[in-house]
């Protein structure tokens, strides 16, 4: 079994988990995990003493352990850092505006005696976690509000969070991805500001003025078939894209996943996303969150992230639309015995359709587990909007016209 055994009381008593589940302080739960029944609530099954989810159960990226074909033969894997650096060498960018790099940091205060960061007018803080803090600021230059991630580069880079790797690593790695992407689906890197003479460290981010995806769904729990639906067509639609350019992002949750005033679903938080070569996607580092946790992630060294992606896709529409997690037990140990081993129980009154599909995305099986090609043809995913069509992107359209 994967990752150390803890209490679910040592658990459970977590703040904010992830960079983009920042937006909002998650009120205390008072959902007693020994329920497998319980609503679900946005408590994440992490290690005591962490408060996101940006180093719980990383087993590192180390380029001197070999990963294994299916033939069984060995070969080296070369690092995220390789492939994203490759990439935009050979202009393998979708972003029609590279993102802003700013190397001054200037520090001020505005009229109202509010402190500024360059051209951004500090709100308020919107949230924490084990690697720094996110503040909403607004910008003097065109009035937007903006999520700024801060860091503290020397803590991050006494953080230690594998064999060869600090924190840092983990951030620059965040920073690289989201510098490649732009799709309607994914929220918006904007400017990095790191001036090498200060302490701190930026990400200035697109502020998706919102709601997570199961924000409001009542003490009853689950959004209805409708509502899951319009929000899973959102999410297939930029883990597609992710996964069409070998991105896994290792930690699809529903607090990883905002909702705009207009009701897009956005995906957020590529702080444990990994990049794949080729067609391969076998990767070694334990994703996100244990209740999302693939089976095949707890049982071995190595899984194919695709499909990891995919079964965290099935637990997150399991609780869109029931408002439970599907594999839940008393102790992390229960929990991860229950992913594996316990047959999933979906009650009568699911439609047919959606049973269907929630079997499909939860079958334990990764070789048999449905692809997201497959979920965007299914008929419950179609409904009266027809299938989720492929978004050109900008490398793609360049691709195409060679």
């Amino acid at each position: 079994m994967c990752g150390d055994l803890f209490s679910m009381s040592d658990l459970t008593d977590m703040g904010c988990c992830g960079c983009f589940g920042f937006f909002r302080k998650p009120r205390r739960s008072l959902v007693s995990f020994g329920d497998p029944s319980a609503p679900f609530s946005r408590d994440f099954l992490l290690p005591e003493g962490t408060e996101d989810a940006d180093s719980s159960f990383y087993g590192g990226d180390n380029p001197s352990l070999p990963h294994e074909n299916d033939n069984g033969s060995r070969r080296s894997v070369k690092r995220s850092e390789e492939i994203l650096l490759a990439r935009a060498q050979n202009g393998l960018i979708c972003r029609e505006v590279p993102v802003k790099e700013t190397q001054k940091r200037t520090v001020s205060e505005d009229e109202n005696g509010n402190k500024m960061i360059n051209e951004y007018v500090r709100l308020y803080k919107i949230g924490s976690g084990s690697y720094g803090k996110v503040v909403l600021y607004q910008s003097v230059k065109d009035g937007k509000q903006y999520a700024i991630k801060v860091f503290h580069k020397p803590y991050l880079l006494k953080l230690r969070v594998g064999p060869s790797e600090t924190a840092m690593t983990d951030v620059l790695r965040e920073v690289s991805i989201m510098k490649m992407l732009d799709h309607p689906n994914i929220v918006n890197l904007v400017e990095v500001i790191d001036d090498p003479s200060a302490d701190n460290f930026y990400m200035v981010l697109e502020y998706v003025e919102g709601k997570w995806v199961c924000e409001g769904s009542g003490p009853t729990g689950g959004l209805g078939e409708n509502t899951s639906r319009r929000y899973l067509r959102d999410i297939v639609a930029g883990l597609m894209y992710l996964h069409s350019h070998n991105i896994i992002h290792g930690d699809i949750k529903p607090d990883n996943l905002l909702v705009t005033s207009s009701g897009m679903v956005k995906i957020g938080d590529f702080s444990v996303s990994q990049v794949f070569e080729d067609d391969n996607d076998v990767l070694r580092r334990s994703p996100g969150t244990p209740v999302f946790t693939a089976p095949e992630c707890c049982l071995g060294l190595t899984y194919h992230g695709r499909a990891a992606d995919t079964w965290a896709l099935g637990v997150t529409l399991h609780c869109m639309v029931l408002g439970q997690y599907p594999f839940l037990g008393d102790t992390l140990h229960d929990t991860y015995d229950k992913i594996v081993k316990k047959p999933l129980l979906i009650p009568d009154d699911v439609t047919p359709q959606l049973k269907d599909l929630l079997e499909g995305l939860l079958c334990k099986d990764p070789q048999n587990r449905i692809t997201l090609q497959a979920v965007a043809k299914h008929p419950w995913v179609i409904g009266e909007e027809g299938p989720i069509p492929e978004y050109v992107c900008r490398c793609r359209r360049n691709s195409l016209h060679e």
